[in-house]
């Protein structure tokens, strides 16, 4: 069972290459694209379901940058399989990739193992999603254990101005 992150707290450091910005820390927004920080952590070029999603995803960063809110779709995958990806779509936003193992853990996602060789040749994340607020602690957290169950990005994105606009606190604190 991978460990729970809370919301209202501090995300966890950690950095990933990504396609067009170097290495970025996660959860620290890029400033020029929102004080707030959108990690859609995706499975991998082998999976169908994060095509479509980062395919709509890459519709709505212009949305998700009205309401200052920065980005990053990270994967396991390598640097070629995230540039695939990337170029299968024409995705504009920030791709990270190369996402370890241990890096998984400490963000809580679920992990699988490759059903065979064509999947993938490694273990990958199953989907995740996080938003980071600009003091570096968590707003929202949303973990999956399999590739269909993701949050609707209209309804994530209608939310988050919600939240931003009206100063909505953060909720789920108690850990069971």
């Amino acid at each position: 069972m991978p460990d729970t992150l809370i919301p209202d707290t501090t995300f966890p450091d950690m950095s990933v290459p990504t396609l067009t910005d170097g290495n970025v820390t996660v959860g620290a927004a890029n400033e020029k694209r929102g004080d707030w920080q959108l990690i859609v952590v995706y499975r991998g070029k082998h999976c169908p379901i994060c095509k479509s999603y980062l395919t709509e995803l890459n519709g709505m960063l212009d949305d998700f940058a009205a309401i200052n809110v920065d980005v990053l779709a990270i994967s396991a995958d390598p640097k070629e399989k995230a540039q695939a990806s990337a170029n299968d779509i024409g995705y504009n936003g920030v791709i990270g990739y190369d996402l370890s193992p241990q890096q998984m853990a400490r963000l809580g996602v679920f992990i699988s193992d490759p059903r065979s060789p064509e999947e993938t040749d490694r273990p990958f994340a199953e989907p995740a999603t996080f938003v980071v607020r600009d003091d570096g602690k968590l707003q929202i957290v949303d973990v999956s254990n399999a590739p269909f169950a993701r949050p609707a990005l209209k309804g994530l994105l209608d939310g988050l101005t919600f939240i931003r606009q009206k100063n909505y606190p953060v909720r789920g604190t108690h850990a069971a």
